[in-house]
C-alpha cells in the first residue's frame, strides 16, 4: 500500500519570496560594497561579502525547491526531492564559512583598529537591516515545516542581525570614537548565529543520512501500530525524509486475520498522515504463519 500527498503549492508560494529576496539582496550587495570601499569600512565590506554568500544560498534553495517538484524518472524513482536536503546542507556549510570569515576579520580589526566614516556605515547598514528583515519575513512561516526554507530564513535573519550590529557599532564610532566596538559587536553576532547554523547543519546532515526526522517519534508510531486490533506484531519499520518537507514510512505488519479489507488500510494511512505527518506509506502485510517461517529462516522470500 502506498499513499502520496502532492505539495505543488509550495513552489508557487516561495517562487515570489525567492525572486524578491534575491533581487533585493543583489542590488544591496553592490551598493554596500561600493560604499564600503568609499568609506574605508571593512565592516561594510565584510557584511557585503556575507550578503553575497547568502544570495548564492538563496539561489541554491530556490533551485532545489523547483528540482524537488520535478517528476520521477525510471532512474530516479523518488525524483529530485533530496535536492532540498542537499541545498540545506550546503547552505549551512556556507554559513559556517561566512561566520568564520567575519570572525577572522573582526579579530584582525580588534588588533588593528582603523578609522571609519561612522555616518556612512550607519546609513548603509540601516538599509541592510530593512532589506534583510523583509526578506527573512518572506520565509518566516515556511521555516518551521521545511528545512530548506529554514536555511533561507536563517541566512536572511543572520544578515539582518549582522547589519544591525554594524549600525550599533557605527553609532558608537560616530559619537564615542570607539573603534573597538565594531569588531566586538560582530563577534557577539557570530556567536549567536552559530547556534542556529549548527542546528541547521545537524538536521540537514541527518536528513541526508536518512535519519528519522526530529519531529517524528518512532516509538509512538511503533506503539500505534502494535495497538491496532488486527496487528499481532511488526518488523522492518523504517521512517526517513524524502525531502525537507516530506516523510516516508515502510513496515511489515504481522496480522491476525489476513487478508484485511481496504477500510483497514485506508484508516491506517489516514492516521499515519494526520497524527504523525507521514505522507508516503508502504505497508507489507504478513500472516502469523508466514512470519513464523521468516523467523525460522525457511522462507527465502522474507525480507528482513
Amino acid at each position: 500500500m502506498e499513499h502520496h500527498h502532492p505539495h505543488h503549492h509550495e513552489v508557487a508560494n516561495y517562487n515570489r519570496a525567492f525572486a524578491i529576496g534575491i533581487s533585493l539582496n543583489v542590488v544591496f550587495v553592490i551598493v554596500e560594497a561600493s560604499y564600503g570601499i568609499l568609506a574605508g569600512s571593512m565592516a561594510l565590506l565584510a557584511d557585503a561579502g556575507h550578503n553575497l554568500s547568502d544570495v548564492v544560498s538563496l539561489i541554491l534553495a530556490w533551485g532545489a525547491s523547483i528540482l524537488a517538484k520535478k517528476a520521477a524518472t525510471a532512474k530516479r524513482t523518488y525524483g529530485f526531492r533530496k535536492a532540498t536536503v542537499m541545498a540545506a546542507l550546503i547552505s549551512s556549510i556556507m554559513l559556517f564559512i561566512a561566520l568564520g570569515a567575519i570572525a577572522w576579520e573582526s579579530i584582525n580589526r580588534m588588533l588593528n583598529p582603523q578609522p571609519v566614516e561612522g555616518m556612512t556605515v550607519i546609513v548603509v547598514a540601516s538599509i541592510g537591516v530593512v532589506i534583510n528583515t523583509i526578506t527573512a519575513l518572506l520565509f518566516f512561516k515556511g521555516q518551521k515545516q521545511d528545512l530548506n526554507i529554514r536555511g533561507a530564513f536563517l541566512h536572511m535573519a543572520a544578515d539582518a542581525a549582522v547589519s544591525l550590529g554594524v549600525v550599533i557599532a557605527g553609532l558608537f564610532i560616530l559619537f564615542k570614537g570607539w573603534l573597538w566596538i565594531d569588531p566586538l559587536v560582530s563577534l557577539l553576532i557570530v556567536a549567536i548565529i552559530l547556534v542556529g547554523t549548527w542546528r541547521l547543519f545537524r538536521e540537514s546532515f541527518n536528513y541526508a543520512m536518512d535519519a528519522v526526522p526530529e519531529n517524528i517519534d518512532l516509538q509512538k508510531i511503533q506503539q500505534y501500530l502494535l495497538d491496532l486490533e488486527q496487528v499481532d506484531s511488526l518488523h522492518d519499520l523504517h521512517v526517513w525524509p524524502l525531502s525537507t518537507s516530506e516523510t516516508a514510512l515502510t513496515a511489515h505488519l504481522v496480522v491476525k486475520n489476513n487478508p484485511l479489507d481496504n477500510a483497514f488500510l485506508a484508516q491506517l494511512q489516514h492516521d499515519l498522515h494526520d497524527h504523525f505527518d507521514i505522507e508516503h506509506v508502504t505497508i507489507q502485510l504478513e500472516s502469523i504463519e508466514q512470519a513464523s517461517l521468516c523467523l525460522l529462516g525457511s522462507n527465502n522470500e522474507c525480507h528482513r
